[in-house]
């Protein structure tokens, strides 16, 4: 197909990134706050943002979540759920002082991270983590073995680095970062420390993954890059920065439709769409409505993987349900 017949009509068009949205993280995380106030009633507490988006958390505070900042703000005796991101031991130990019920919806991929930190820390490695510093999953995988974890945050400071025993290193990461920075940041450590150690299995998270490949599919035919996604969420910052680096002429990102410049699109043919992993779809389909009254109409749809993993809910919730579900039968 020549590129007039693609670009037909108005000659503009949209190439659509898939996978994008939702990863089973998010969507576990979410549901975890919509069962728990079916099952229990409003209001529930939940610490920190169930996840980085405006529309979620929003959403969830008109069905009745109370969104607090620590475990303090709780009233004793309450329901809380933990964000997607994670959380150190002493916020569990917080909650038990409190006697708060505490259902964990962080995401099994970041558990992993965690389990990963509480091994090597016990066999007395010192541990560099790749991430951002001040992001809730830094703060909480840090939180499971604080003397021996030291944050690396990007490639300028592996140089800073020091360590007890450079033959007992290992660097694990935050699984929202960059997968070429973080490469880049790796590679910097191990100039210094040879022998510098990998996790054993990746631990930037399949859907970062897959929504920054099909970024750099796209980005390179593009004149502007549109990510949906909020300002506070590592992996949807990071897809502007991917789309750019991979050759978009430009990169923006939008919570809403409505937060789109029509000077962004001024002299643009082709537009790229993506959204974070932890963006409803319905927040793309409103960008899609947005940019076909602007001529851009013909949307083609680039997939570069399917996902299909899904995670259960957490156990404490799954129980309750359970019973509840026992006792009205």
């Amino acid at each position: 197909m020549t590129e007039g017949e693609r670009t037909s009509g108005t000659g503009k068009r949209v190439l659509l990134a898939k996978p994008r949205g939702y990863c089973a993280g998010v969507d576990r995380a979410v549901q975890t706050v919509e069962e728990a106030l079916k099952l229990y009633g409003a209001p529930i507490y939940v610490r920190k943002e169930i996840v980085h988006n405006k529309h979620v958390v929003r959403t969830l505070e008109a069905q009745g979540a109370i969104f607090v900042e620590e475990n303090e703000e709780v009233p004793e005796g309450a329901t809380v759920i933990f964000s997607a991101h994670g959380v150190a031991p002493e916020v569990y130990e917080q909650a038990k002082e409190r006697s708060l019920k505490a259902i964990d919806a962080t995401c099994p991929l970041v558990t992993k991270v965690h389990q990963e930190a509480k091994r090597f820390a016990a066999e007395d490695y010192d541990i560099l983590l790749i991430g951002h510093e001040g992001h809730e999953e830094v703060i909480g995988t840090s939180g499971e073995a604080p003397e021996h974890i030291q944050l690396v945050d990007g490639p300028e400071d592996a140089d800073r680095v020091t360590v007890r025993d450079p033959s007992k290193v290992v660097w694990l990461s935050q699984t929202t970062l960059s997968v070429d920075e973080t490469l880049e940041t790796v590679a910097r450590l191990k100039k210094r420390l040879p022998l510098l150690q990998s996790p054993p299995s990746d631990d930037i998270c399949y859907a970062t993954s897959n929504r920054q490949h099909v970024v750099k599919e796209i980005a390179a035919e593009c004149d502007v890059v549109i990510v949906v996604g909020s300002r506070n969420s590592s992996n949807s910052v990071r897809l502007v920065e991917v789309a750019l680096d991979a050759g978009a002429r430009a990169g923006h990102l939008v919570d809403f439709a409505h937060e789109i410049d029509d000077a962004w699109l001024t002299d643009a043919r082709t537009v790229g769409l993506t959204s974070g992993a932890s963006v409803p779809e319905e927040l793309v389909q409103q960008v899609l409505a947005h940019l076909a009254e602007r001529g851009f109409a013909d949307v083609e749809e680039v997939v570069t993987a399917n996902e299909r993993l899904t995670f259960s809910l957490p156990q404490e919730l799954k129980r309750d349900m359970k019973a509840a579900a026992a006792a009205q039968s």
